[in-house]
This record gives C-alpha cells, structure tokens and sequence, in this order.
C-alpha cells in the first residue's frame, strides 16, 4: 500500500486506456506516453497495461506504508527514495515507511509510477483509467489528493535487488535513430495529411513550413497550438465526425489542435493532417510552450517506427528476464 502525501492537480491513475466506447461517448483516456508505461511494467514484471500514476504537477510525494517494487519511467530527473537519488527507467524496492519523491523534471512534463502486481483500483469498461471529463474510474473518478491510500498487488517475487537496481536504456537514447532530436530548438512530429487537407491553400504550406507553440489553454484532451493561423480555401459545412488522438483539426480561428488521450470521441473542424501513432508519446512529453514543426511522413514510414520501437520494447522485456532469472540461480 502507498499513501499519498503531497501531489498536486490532474496527477491520476491511467493505463492503455478503454477503446471501444466512443460509439457511445466515452473517450479512451490513458497515459499520455504509453510506452514509458509499458516499459515500467515490463521492469516491475506487470501485464504491459497495468495501471501506473501519471504525474505532471511536481513535486509529487507518497510514503510506502508496504514494502514494494517499483519504477520510475518517463520524464527525466532522479526520483529521491529517503533523499537518496535513485536511477529513473530503473527497478527498485522500497521498505515500508520510506518516502518516495519526483521533483520537477527538467525538460520533460510527465513521469510514470509503476509498481510490482499493478495498483488496485476498480476496472470499468475494461480499463483503470481515469476520465476526469467523466468523472469515473482511477481512485473514484478524481486527481490523487493528499492522503489518498492505494493498494497493489503481490511483488513478482522476493529476488534481492542490487542496490543500485535494474534499469534499461531510455527510449529517447536507445531510439535516438529513430526519433529525430529537435531541430532549431523545435521538436520534430510526423504526421500523415488527413481527409481535409486538400481545403489548405498551397498544399497546407502554411501548416507544415511554419514552427508551432503548444499553448497554455493545452491539456490531456487536446494540445492548442500558437502559430500564424492557417484558413481553408473556403468554408465548408461539416457534420461532425469521429476522431481520435493524434488527428489535427483547424477551427475557425485557425490555430491547429491536436487531439490527446483525452480526446473528444467526434468533432466537424477540418482534419489536415493526423500524427503517427508512435510520436504521440514525445507529445505527452511535450511541455507547455514547446515549440513543434510537422514532418511529413507516410504509412510506410509510420510501420517502419512501429517496428522499431517493438524491437526496443522485446529487447527491454529479453534483458529483464534474464536479469531476473540470474538473480534467481545466485539466490
């Protein structure tokens, strides 16, 4: 069990998330970067989608009041374990009373909390997500407060870690090859031009030559971008249509929005373009203010980082359990 003792807004439970109802209304929700999510479960020994604590309001503080394994995967920055700084993308254990603390990260905006037999919160449409737009599932609905208590599972098993723990290779170093660093001081997004694309004079030139600013209106429903706006040819009536996370809209104002975890199930602003799957998860580290520019890419292109980042993830999993299998021949 863990105690809450400092956090602050929109911290929450998430997992993968709950496809499958926007049919009905009900948005996906998840983590906004599912691969440091899968990373730390396959660390801890987790199903991939365990739910882990998605944090972006720091400092963030919890006491173990339980002995447990545990991970800290996505933003950058040492989390501190009793004021001793620990090794993040790494496993460790804690012993009951311990404190752990994560600090503002640096450059990055969310950090991931996974631990060995996954939290203990109810499943709701085949998730542990937290819809705060719904107000349901996570711990009842709502960001973490002070005092909220949590169970987790059962440890992997009772392997005695080194003390410096278990740890992998950050996606962001390991794929460096295959997620361009920014360029100009602009990070770099891929995305594939959407149904209306075609109503973008000059063949959206202004969209995708132009660097774009996540504004401070952004959250985990969608990123409003700053830039110089962008207009159709014409307006068009549009019914509304589904959407999903990555699509690119252009309302009237002209100012891009790109679609997140929390995205609306349906909308009818135009659709120019829509980010390829695998980028998404470098925009739920993308911190207010970040500054973007849009690469065109292609399907092919976008199955060949699917790939890629399989590999990284098969890789991570292979070490894992070979590291684990020797602790257990020296045991």
């Amino acid at each position: 069990m863990i105690e809450i003792i400092e956090t602050g807004p929109f911290n929450t439970i998430q997992d993968f998330g709950r496809p499958g109802y926007r049919d009905i209304g009900v948005t996906a929700s998840g983590a906004m970067d599912p691969l440091a999510v899968k990373v730390g479960n396959i660390l801890v020994g987790n199903d991939d989608d365990a739910a882990a604590i998605e944090v972006q309001t720091f400092p963030f503080k919890l006491l173990f009041v339980t002995g447990g394994v545990f991970a800290v995967t996505g933003a950058d920055g040492c989390p501190t374990l009793d004021g001793r700084e620990l090794l993040a993308w790494c496993v460790h254990r804690a012993e009951p009373g311990q404190i752990l603390q994560l600090r503002q990260p640096p450059t990055l905006a969310r950090a991931y909390l996974l631990f060995a037999g996954g939290l203990d919160v109810p499943v709701l449409m085949g998730s542990r997500s937290t819809s705060l737009r719904g107000g349901f599932g996570g711990n009842a609905g709502r960001p973490l407060i002070n005092g909220d208590r949590i169970e987790f599972g059962q440890s992997w098993d009772a392997l005695t870690l080194p003390a410096s723990g278990i740890a992998v290779i950050e996606p962001a170093v390991a794929l460096r090859d295959v997620f361009p660093a920014p360029i100009d001081g602009a990070l770099p997004i891929r995305a594939i031009q959407a149904g209306e694309h075609e109503l973008f004079a000059g063949d959206g030139k202004a969209f995708w030559n132009q660097t774009w600013r996540i504004s401070s209106s952004s959250d985990r429903t969608g990123y409003r971008l700053s830039g110089e706006p962008i207009k159709a040819k014409a307006t068009v009536e549009m019914r509304s249509h589904g959407v999903v996370p990555g699509v690119i809209q252009v309302p009237p104002a002209g100012e891009p929005i790109i679609q997140m975890s929390d995205a609306n199930t349906a909308g009818g602003y135009p659709k120019i373009a829509g980010v390829i799957e695998c980028d998404l998860w470098r925009l739920g580290q993308a911190r207010i203010g970040t500054r973007l520019r849009f690469v065109r890419s292609t399907h092919a292109e976008a199955r060949a980082v699917e790939r890629a980042v399989a590999r990284y993830v098969e890789d991570v999993r292979r070490t894992s359990q070979m590291v684990k299998r020797a602790l257990k021949a020296m045991a």
